[in-house]
């Protein structure tokens, strides 16, 4: 049970980061700089892929998934 339990934690730790970047982005904030930036929406897109992509190297790496 002990494997399974690393998979499903390792999962949730995986759709949880992409998910905290996006609801900041949800909260509808007036004066985040990053909203009246022509590339502020791909830049956030590319850091919710790029932080899942390392989380998943790392959890691949310590044998969680």
């Amino acid at each position: 049970q002990g494997e399974e339990v690393k998979k499903i934690s390792s999962w949730a730790a995986i759709l949880f980061a992409p998910g905290l970047i996006a609801g900041v982005y949800g909260m509808n904030f007036d004066h985040m700089p990053e909203l009246h930036w022509r590339y502020g929406y791909p830049v956030a897109i590319v850091a919710m892929l790029a932080l899942a992509g390392i989380l998943w190297l790392v959890f691949r790496k310590r044998n969680w998934l």
